[in-house]
């Protein structure tokens, strides 16, 4: 994460964008442009969203199924965007998941949910 805010990890994020084929380099600052207005909505995550402890610096929210197609219209991304952005934030969770011994119990919410990363305390 270096320098950055969001909390998704480097490899994870060489993973997301090379499956949603979008350029890398430009992956960052958007998973940056994102996890700034998942924080200036976290009052609102928090308070209407089910939210689950990471290990580290990430929690996360549960959000209803096709929750990050709302945030894409919202920000104007395109749908490749929107994909790198979205299996970030799955990938991150999974990732999470294993570490804490509960990776069938993170893999059936992305079944039914759409998972977002919010660093609650910037």
């Amino acid at each position: 994460m270096a320098d950055s805010s969001y909390p998704i990890e480097g490899q994870i994020i060489l993973l997301a964008g090379t499956r949603a084929s979008i350029p890398l380099d430009q992956l960052p600052e958007l998973l940056e442009r994102v996890h700034t207005y998942l924080q200036e909505n976290r009052e609102t995550y928090d308070r209407e969203y089910e939210r689950i402890d990471g290990p580290k610096e990430a929690d996360y929210v549960c959000a209803e199924s096709g929750h990050w197609d709302s945030i894409g219209t919202e920000l104007g991304l395109s749908d490749r965007e929107q994909d790198a952005v979205r299996r970030a934030h799955a990938a991150q969770f999974e990732r999470d998941g294993r570490r804490l011994d509960r990776s069938e119990e993170f893999e059936t919410t992305l079944e039914i949910r759409d998972v977002l990363a919010i660093n609650f305390d910037p």
